[in-house]
This record gives C-alpha cells, sequence and structure tokens, in this order.
C-alpha cells in the first residue's frame, strides 16, 4: 500500500464533493490502496484562507473529517521544515505550502497528489491529476 498526500485543494475538493475532483481520483482513493495521508500545512493553509476572508469552511469540522474520511493528519516536523531549504526554485512558483508539502513528500516518502501542474517541476514526487 503507497501513502499519499493530498494538496489542500483536493483535500477541499473531497470534503465537498465538488465536480472538480478527477472520478478517476475517486474511485482510486475509495479502493483503499493507499494510506491517504493530509498535511498540518494544509489546516494553516485553509487558517490563513479564512481567517483573510477568501475561504469559507469550519475548521473545526473539516478537521474531524479528516480521521473520519479515513485519512491521517501528518504533523510538521523539524525535518520537514529544514528540507523546504533544499528545494531548488521553481520559477513562477512561490507558494511555501506546497513547497512544505513536497518537502514532506521527499523526507516521509510519500507521493503528493496535485492538480496544480507547476508543481510537477518538483519531479518524481508529485502526481499530476488530471
Amino acid at each position: 500500500m503507497s501513502r499519499v498526500l493530498l494538496d489542500t485543494h483536493l483535500l477541499l475538493w473531497w470534503l465537498k464533493d465538488d465536480p472538480r475532483l478527477p472520478p478517476s481520483l475517486v474511485t482510486e482513493l475509495q479502493t483503499d490502496q493507499h494510506d491517504v495521508l493530509i498535511s498540518q500545512a494544509s489546516l494553516w493553509e485553509m487558517a490563513i484562507k479564512v481567517n483573510l476572508g477568501r475561504l469559507s469552511v469550519d475548521l473545526k469540522v473539516l478537521e474531524q473529517r479528516v480521521p473520519d474520511e479515513g485519512f491521517q493528519w501528518l504533523p510538521i516536523s523539524n525535518e520537514h521544515l529544514l528540507e523546504v531549504a533544499q528545494l531548488e526554485p521553481i520559477e513562477g512558483h512561490r507558494d511555501p505550502f506546497d513547497r512544505l508539502l513536497v518537502a514532506q513528500c521527499r523526507v516521509e516518502p510519500l507521493l503528493l497528489f496535485t492538480c496544480d501542474r507547476a508543481l510537477q517541476a518538483y519531479g518524481a514526487c508529485v502526481r499530476l491529476i488530471t
């Protein structure tokens, strides 16, 4: 069984049953072939967006729904933070939350599932979901 990390947008789409969530991913995640992890960095990112009025979600409910969905929270460790400093710069991509997710995938190791094409530049630890 492989271990995967969902990017923040995929988590939100999953929890909201959003039509942008690719049906192939839904099927794949429902087959129990992956241990699905959600980074605490995603919760932090969403908290900032809620505070800025850019996202409307009940974070306490979301926090509990993650394990209810069979997903696991991935804590942020010092090793993850130090790995961020080792990531090569990607032209046009500076999102600190994405960079932390990539660092976590490299350290753990995990495969990052994302729809963000810019993250493909980080290589083998990223799987673009289309």
